[in-house]
């Protein structure tokens, strides 16, 4: 016989853990499906959090070697990498985070059901334990929470090796003399960066015109810009046709994508990192009426629920960014209606963050669409170069924008490069959130030296008195 509960989570990345936890605290008996060894998904363990700590390690030692630090008047002695310690604390990190997921299960009575999970029917997950064994899982509701999965081009073998996917850049036993990142998007420009400043030398190829083309467009180039002159060389407006690999060099035959003459690029390794899709594949949907649309992706109505009465779906498996926190948000919102509340996610106000450095960060719509939405806006933006902390710092690269509805003047999106950029970000998502004018941000007193005074400025330069510009 089945075991029975109120709620099967399928998966258990930021998405899953987070709404098996919420449903928990909110009296439901759950249990939650992952065949990974240790719980957090993607995210903890292949993806945000060690690329983070990598990023961090990576520009300790490229302050050190690079000299930046004399400035200060502090010296050292000659500065050495060593690599394998560097990754040992990036698992270290993941360690310590994936266990206290599990901790928190513990705490709020979740069940870990080991294993992968598919339908067995609408109201059934069969569970494959492992050794021939399997469970199955009766539950009035259902999450499918199941992520993404690495893509790649038509033509492109991953092995591991000499071509690979972001997983396997995380922990290279080598820095390579040169990588090539196909994919001008978040996860290769972080990527690229951290062995960028480990020694590499980084050519990263964009289909595209210029790198994440989903930015706004003035963001964007600013900060191909700078990445540039920190060493990366760019390959824009640019199509990868094949990827040979042998047992010392891997060959990247390139041309531009509006047609022309092709070249070979040689690396010691290839990074594919031209995005991720939905992980839906291996989960029996059929058997539960479920459809998927052209990208893999499950339909569901405003409340995540889906066609098919208590199944429900959140995160990377449904249409959106693919992005922790919107996965986080949709898991909390999507346990609250299976509960009986009103769980809600605001899709127009989910902060991006390129964590590299200096960071760029955006939340709400760009130049580009609300030109094309045609609302008519003013911009208000500031550069850290006249910011006083910045400045006293010597951290002055990059600006805030600040876009506001000409008529309303209500905040429709903010974009910033600098080195705080992801933290800054909440200050006006906050903003958004509660329909902020840019002059309420104006008028709001911020601490004084701080990075964060540059929002304030750019507020007021959407009405042309920002003081210190």
């Amino acid at each position: 016989m089945a075991d029975e509960f109120d709620l099967v989570v399928l998966g258990a990345g930021p998405g899953g853990y987070v709404a098996a936890i919420r449903a928990a605290q909110l009296g439901l008996k759950v249990a939650c499906v992952e065949k990974r060894g240790t719980l957090g998904g993607t995210c903890l363990n292949v993806g945000c959090i060690p690329s983070k700590a990598l990023l961090h390690a990576s520009e300790l030692y490229h302050e050190a070697a690079s000299g930046t630090h004399k400035q200060w008047g502090v010296g050292v002695g000659k500065v050495t990498l060593d690599l394998d310690a560097m990754l040992k604390a990036k698992d270290e990190s993941v360690s310590g985070l994936t266990k206290g997921v599990e901790g928190l299960f513990k705490k709020n009575k979740v069940e870990w059901v080991k294993g992968a999970g598919r339908f067995k029917d609408k109201s059934t997950i069969t569970v494959d334990t492992g050794k021939g064994t399997s469970r199955d899982l009766k539950a009035k509701n259902i999450i499918i929470a199941t992520g993404s999965d690495v893509a790649t081009l038509p033509g492109i073998d991953i092995d591991g090796e000499r071509v690979i996917s972001s997983t396997e850049a995380l922990s290279l036993p080598e820095v390579p003399k040169h990588m090539v990142v196909i994919g001008g998007g978040y996860i290769g420009l972080e990527l690229g960066s951290v062995w960028q400043r480990l020694g590499s030398e980084v050519t990263v190829i964009e289909y595209v015109d210029r790198i994440v083309p989903g930015m706004d467009k003035e963001v964007s180039k600013s900060f191909q810009r700078i990445l540039k002159k920190q060493g990366m060389t760019f390959k824009t407006g640019t199509k990868v046709t094949g990827v040979e690999s042998s047992k010392a060099k891997a060959k990247v035959t390139i041309e531009p994508a509006s047609g022309g003459d092709g070249e070979t690029i040689e690396a010691d390794v290839v990074l594919v990192a031209v995005g991720r899709k939905p992980h839906t594949d291996s989960l029996a949907l059929d058997k539960a009426g479920i459809k998927t649309d052209e990208r893999g992706r499950i339909p569901i109505k405003e409340d995540f629920s889906t066609d098919v009465a208590g199944i429900w779906a959140i995160g990377d498996v449904v249409e959106g960014p693919m992005l922790a926190h919107k996965a986080e948000d949709e898991g909390v919102a999507c346990a609250e209606n299976i509960a009986g509340l009103t769980g809600l996610v605001n899709r127009d106000v989910i902060p991006g963050v390129v964590y590299t450095m200096p960071e760029v960060a955006s939340v709400g719509k760009t130049e580009e669409q609300l030109k094309d939405m045609g609302v008519a806006y003013s911009v208000g933006k500031f550069p850290f170069m006249a910011n006083s902390r910045a400045k006293a710092n010597k951290d002055t690269e990059g600006f805030v924008k600040i876009l506001a509805d000409k008529e309303t003047d209500r905040v429709l999106g903010v974009h910033i490069i600098g080195s705080l950029a992801g933290t800054m970000i909440a200050e006006v998502a906050l903003a958004m959130e509660f329909g902020a004018s840019s002059e309420d941000i104006a008028l709001t007193c911020h601490a004084h030296p701080t990075h964060s005074e540059a929002v304030k400025e750019a507020a007021m330069a959407v009405h042309k008195r920002a003081i210190h510009m």
